[in-house]
């Protein structure tokens, strides 16, 4: 049995059909360019109107295991990542254009990996054709067709699926409009920066002395995450890989004036993602860039499974808050990021009128 057929059987939708492929559009006169994936929470250069027809970008990710911090009291795990990071690179595309994809999957890797595109339109989202064993490599070119800001993660079948996306394996790629974003009046806007925000749900387990283990291998500490998991209480709610991973020197920053796009995703779980002291004013629900974006929202749903796009001009100064609205996940689990805004203060937009007494002033914690 070929490793096609072996990942479609362990989804359960094994199908056998007769029927002839369709030849592939020649695409040999197509501009071939390569895009440099860059660690969230950044974006790769890009374009956010396309110049000209559509292209073949190609990409290369690597599937690597690795011992991770998930959190500042030594609590670690081993993540299965692509390229190195949870989540894995976000992607960047326009529309029409064929993402060409070489996967590696190092000698050193303990377990198969391939990749299940959400915005890739064919059986499995193309995993069943990317299955990769260890000292494997395999080439995808699928034809980006619909706009929009999708997940990727790993599906290599059965319970590897959830063991590989609880375990950080997960990513999202954003396909833009030829002619760029629209607002709600059909008028093209431009961000001034982009951020891409992977929301990730751990499930670590405990030992007996109350401490979150540490395994020596993925596969070691798997039954028990699984396990754990079928609680559906993660242990941890995290923001790029780590509690505090967007925060301190690694938070984020804007300046007043600048408008920012943040690409926010969930491979697992649903989540609410909000910006005190800001908004949504453009929010692109389902994560469609063809449809029209609903405005000023101060609370986005993120399905599981997704991945949504939200715009916001900031418009004073200071420390900014980027969190999940379930606030126990935010303040007890750690789904929180920290944005850092320079300018000029606007006193007609707030203004304190009176201070409190600054001997008994408590300090906030953030």
């Amino acid at each position: 049995m070929n490793k096609v057929v072996q990942g479609v059987v362990g989804l359960g939708l094994l199908c056998i059909s007769a029927a002839p492929a369709v030849a592939a559009t020649n695409i040999s006169k197509l501009p071939v360019v390569t895009q440099e994936l860059v660690a969230p929470p950044f974006v790769p250069k890009h374009d956010q109107v396309a110049k000209g027809g559509p292209k073949v970008v190609k990409i290369r990710m690597e599937t690597i295991e690795k011992l991770v911090d998930v959190a500042p009291d030594g609590t670690k795990m081993w993540a299965l990542t692509f390229n190195g990071t949870v989540p894995g690179p976000l992607i960047v595309v326009h529309q029409d254009d064929y993402v060409e994809l070489t996967l590696v999957n190092p000698k050193t890797s303990s377990m198969s990996h391939n990749v299940d595109f959400h915005a890739a339109t064919g059986a499995l989202g193309g995993a069943g054709l990317t299955l990769v064993a260890p000292g494997e490599d395999v080439v995808l070119r699928w034809k980006a067709i619909k706009p929009g800001v999708f997940v990727y993660h790993c599906a290599p079948g059965g319970t590897m699926i959830p063991f590989h996306v609880i375990s950080g394996m997960n990513g999202a790629i954003m396909v833009l409009p030829r002619d760029g974003l629209k607002d709600a009046k059909g008028k093209a806007v431009r961000y001034d920066r982009a951020y891409y925000i992977g929301e990730q749900d751990l499930y670590l387990p405990k030992g007996a002395d109350g401490k979150f283990k540490t395994y020596g291998s993925p596969a070691e500490g798997m039954h028990e995450m699984l396990e754990l998991s079928k609680g559906l209480i993660p242990t941890h709610v995290v923001f790029n890989g780590a509690v505090g991973a967007l925060t301190g020197d690694n938070a984020l920053k804007a300046k007043v004036g600048e408008k920012v796009l943040f690409i926010h995703s969930q491979a697992n779980r649903d989540s609410r993602p909000h910006l005190i002291g800001g908004h949504g004013d453009l929010v692109w629900q389902g994560g469609s860039f063809a449809d029209t974006p609903i405005t000023n929202q101060e609370t986005w749903f993120v399905p599981g499974g997704a991945a949504v796009a939200a715009l916001y001009e900031f418009k004073q100064p200071g420390l900014y808050v980027y969190l999940s609205h379930n606030l126990i996940e935010a303040v007890l689990l750690g789904a929180a990021a920290h944005m850092n805004v320079e300018g000029k203060w606007d006193d007609d937009l707030m203004i304190q009128l009176k201070k409190p007494n600054e001997n008994s002033t408590p300090a906030m914690d953030h």
